[in-house]
């Protein structure tokens, strides 16, 4: 029996996680932890009996501690809450699914204390990958890619010699917009960037993948990951998300998975280490797709890719920065406070008054992005 713990259980990837849980019986959750959904958590709770559940707003973890008083589960709450699901004994593998630096510290917790992660967090490693990877070699723990781009190169590479990597080959949707020019994006309405036209992901990441920032972030976390400069990194669009990635070898061959947009294979692949299991859903058929097409991204129109590069090449605090101004700047347009484009001006803007830290700590990483958080609120 496997025992998983999941950081954001009531999320997209957390409930997939939850399904793929309930569909085999040699897996057993005994820690879930969400922000403030105490609904789906308690009903997450009677239909998994976790040995322990935390909740990152400390008044809604009382609110479910009173709730499931009935029930054998233990109900922690606030950042020591997260870091105690963390690092629970018996537990192998931490799926961390919560969005935001909030993730940082219980994942540098779950390291030290031995556990292999499945990162589904991008905020993790695009902001302290620096202290992440040689913590996690330092403690012999597999950091396991859930995001399906990264999930391809990781399964590419089974049975491969990493040092025999040419290049990444980062595939794109292009999202809702592609094709579009900068002028028809004036007046994008929110309903509009939340069509995604292949996935479906929480509100936050399909606008993230609207303005390429999520590609972007990718590309960043794939630096980290396989260790390969950003230089030998391509991101190519392929509009039908059947192509999730490619990795190109010295010699020239390269290799790609395929497979329909299904989220729930990324997240079973890391959650079994690279083990095959069979998987429910609908199969990819050749004959129906007929083609499958490339493009270049449009990087003059959708800055959020450039934007990203040009932060990871900065390094230091950058990615911080830029990771910040994004979500808050998401956060706003979701809200309606700004325009589509407001979103590349905020983040432009935020990189072009920050004073690079070289090699920042967790401590300061978080600061940072309460700085920027507080710099955007003034204005907007």
């Amino acid at each position: 029996m496997k025992k998983i713990a999941i950081l954001g259980s009531t999320g997209s990837i957390g409930t997939q996680t939850l399904d793929i849980v309930s569909k085999n019986d040699d897996l057993q959750v005994v820690g879930i932890a969400a922000g403030r959904n105490i609904d789906l958590l308690e009903k997450q709770i009677r239909q998994f009996s976790p040995r322990l559940a935390a909740v990152g707003d400390e008044k809604k973890a009382q609110e479910l501690k009173l709730r499931v008083q009935d029930t054998d589960c233990k109900v922690v709450g606030g950042m020591e809450g997260l870091i105690e699901l963390a690092v629970m004994e018996k537990m192998e593998i931490l799926v961390t699914a919560i969005v935001g630096m909030i993730g940082i510290r219980p994942t540098v917790a779950a390291i030290c204390a031995g556990k292999h992660i499945a990162l589904a967090n991008k905020e993790t490693l695009v902001t302290a990958g620096h202290i992440i990877m040689p913590l996690a070699k330092e403690h012999n723990v597999k950091i396991l890619p859930v995001d399906s781009e990264h999930s391809a190169i990781f399964q590419a590479l089974n049975g491969e010699n990493p040092k025999t990597i040419e290049k990444l080959l980062i595939t794109a949707s292009g999202g809702p917009f592609r094709g579009k020019k900068t002028e028809e994006l004036k007046n994008i309405r929110v309903e509009d960037a939340l069509k995604h036209p292949n996935w479906a992901m929480g509100q936050k990441i399909t606008i993230d993948s609207a303005t390429l920032v999520n590609k972007g972030l990718e590309v960043m976390e794939a630096k980290w990951l396989f260790d390969v400069d950003l230089d030998r990194i391509q991101v190519v669009v392929q509009p039908q998300s059947v192509i999730h990635s490619m990795i190109e070898f010295k010699d020239g061959s390269i290799m790609a998975q395929l497979g329909t947009p299904d989220m729930r294979l990324p997240i079973q692949y890391a959650l079994y280490e690279g083990e095959r299991r069979y998987l429910d859903g609908e199969r990819l058929d050749f004959a129906r797709l007929a083609s499958i097409t490339f493009e270049n991204p449009d990087m003059e129109t959708f800055k959020g890719l450039p934007l990203a590069m040009q932060a990871s090449k900065t390094g230091g605090s950058m990615p911080t920065v830029f990771n910040a101004a994004n979500e808050k700047a998401v956060a706003l347009f979701l809200n309606r406070k700004i325009g589509f484009l407001d979103i590349y001006e905020i983040i432009e803007n935020a990189m072009n008054e920050h004073e690079v830290i070289l090699n920042p700590t967790v401590e300061e990483i978080i600061n940072i992005e309460q700085d920027v958080y507080k710099r955007i609120e003034g204005r907007w």
